[in-house]
């Protein structure tokens, strides 16, 4: 994630510590309530910390849970770790950052649920601050969270954007068509012509320079999306976990859980940053799903849901108008 310099603030350590704070009971947080949802479901699989260290500073903690009756596996990472010599890769929108350290801290999830009825969501909230010597730091925010459904229902989707919307209403009435608009065009299969999804929120470069914020406001609007998040999906599990499925969709299933690995490995800069950065691998790639498929040429038929996924869903909509 990048920014731009000549930044009027620097965070403090205190500044940083409330991050940090706030991203490890974030993670808790959602780590509680999934498997409460896994409990609900008639599932015992809890959360397995794996706590770790990186050699050029920094670690983190990364909680997963298999195998589950609900979900069939989820990571929630935390991470506070310390890049050495940031990839030019992973500053190609600002050339100024290649080379910096970049102490970086934040959560990071992906759900794959068993029920094909249940969407996967990415999640992830991030702190950067790009330091060298002899200059001011350029620190920023990024994150949001975005839903990916198979079998898509219209009011799962519609209540998914109010939540947006809500969250980000208090920070001003054009963030959440902004964030919306930034989401849409980041998770957007270009080799497919297809959407990741339905979207939801994206933001990055989150600081003074880019929307006038300070830190406390940026920090802000990260509590809000990291708590929004839950607001978010929890409902949709509520509904949708019980409901039956059929051997047929859940090989649709895995057919589309492979559009999420082409594009978390092609297009994702998260995890090109955490692969070119000498990351810890098993945490960069948790967030593959346990299971997928690729066919050739598959072709829904006209009139099935599979066909109105990706001839309706997967098209940009403006969900707040629609029922």
């Amino acid at each position: 994630m990048n920014s731009t310099p000549n930044q009027p603030t620097i965070p403090s350590d205190n500044e940083i510590h409330n991050v940090r704070e706030f991203l490890l009971q974030l993670q808790a947080d959602i780590c509680t309530a999934l498997e409460a949802q896994e409990t609900d479901g008639g599932g015992d699989a809890k959360f397995v910390p794996d706590d770790w260290m990186r050699p050029e500073g920094g670690g983190g903690r990364s909680c997963v849970l298999s195998g589950g009756e609900v979900i069939e596996k989820a990571g929630v990472m935390f991470s506070h770790i310390q890049v050495n010599n940031r990839p030019a890769s992973a500053s190609a929108r600002d050339p100024d950052l290649a080379g910096r350290k970049a102490p970086a801290l934040g959560v990071e999830l992906l759900v794959h649920p068993k029920n094909q009825h249940v969407p996967p969501s990415p999640a992830n909230m991030l702190l950067c601050v790009a330091e060298r010597e002899g200059e001011s730091p350029i620190w920023w925010f990024g994150g949001g969270f975005d839903l990916t459904p198979f079998y898509p229902v219209m009011s799962d989707c519609v209540q998914w954007h109010q939540v947006c919307h809500d969250l980000c209403q208090p920070f001003g009435d054009d963030v959440y068509a902004d964030y919306k608009k930034w989401c849409d065009e980041y998770f957007y299969l270009r080799h497919r012509d297809e959407q990741r999804g339905v979207g939801g929120l994206f933001y990055d470069d989150l600081n003074t320079d880019s929307r006038g914020w300070g830190f406390a406001k940026c920090f802000d609007f990260m509590q809000a999306v990291g708590k929004g998040y839950l607001n978010a999906i929890i409902p949709i599990f509520d509904a949708r976990k019980k409901t039956p499925y059929t051997e047929n969709e859940r090989a649709f299933q895995l057919y589309r859980r492979g559009r999420y690995v082409e594009y978390n490995l092609v297009y994702d800069r998260g995890t090109l940053f955490g692969l070119q950065s000498n990351g810890r691998t098993e945490s960069i790639l948790v967030s593959m799903p346990p299971l997928a498929s690729w066919e050739y040429r598959f072709e829904p038929k006209v009139g099935t849901p599979e066909y109105e996924l990706t001839n309706f869903y997967l098209k940009r909509q403006d969900w707040l108008t629609l029922e």
